[in-house]
């Protein structure tokens, strides 16, 4: 009687932690699921800014530095490696970089008319709420993933099974900071 109950006290334990397991690993794929869709709407983007940079040139003589702060940044992002903290940066930065064109543009009124500039920033305008989407699905993601890689008792699986809390897609930090209306007008 006491091996019976040691035996299936043991195959108990085998199958909590056969489950946790394929849970962990379940967690983990839709992580990376959810990182591949900001991917994708990333380099949507990534193949837009080249047209809208060829576009603005023409107009934009003076804000040269721009343009080639947002070139410059796109090829930093697309260099980086996927899910990674410094890619996450590089990409904020680039929507950092694109509002600003787009406020520079208001200075411009031939190329605020232009049919091929407006197609784009609607497209771009539709991108950028994608990649908003695809990052609140990567963070639901990680935030389960987190959890369940750093909750009792399947924090012990993921341990030893090598699984590690991933990043968060945070917001830029001017993001996420009180706008000051007193100097908007």
């Amino acid at each position: 009687m006491n091996n019976t109950f040691f035996i299936v006290i043991g195959i108990a334990i085998v199958l909590v932690i056969i489950f946790i397991y394929n849970s962990l690993i379940s967690k983990k794929n839709q992580v990376k699921n959810a990182l591949s869709g900001i991917d994708v709407q990333l380099k949507k983007r990534s193949d837009l800014v080249p047209n809208l940079i060829n576009t603005v040139k023409g107009y934009m003589e003076h804000e040269k530095q721009l343009l080639e702060a947002v070139t410059k940044t796109r090829t930093q992002a697309a260099q980086q490696k996927e899910g990674t903290q410094k890619r996450f940066a590089s990409e904020n930065m680039l929507t950092q970089l694109l509002a600003q064109l787009y406020v520079v543009a208001e200075n411009y009124p031939q190329l605020k008319a232009s049919e091929n500039f407006l197609k784009l920033q609607a497209q771009l305008y539709d991108i950028e709420e994608h990649i908003a989407a695809a990052r609140r699905a990567y963070n639901g993601a990680v935030y389960t993933y987190n959890n369940i890689v750093q909750m009792f008792p399947s924090s012990l699986v993921a341990s030893a099974m090598g699984f590690k809390s991933q990043p968060m897609f945070d917001a830029p930090e001017n993001e996420t900071t009180n706008v000051n209306v007193n100097e908007k007008f």
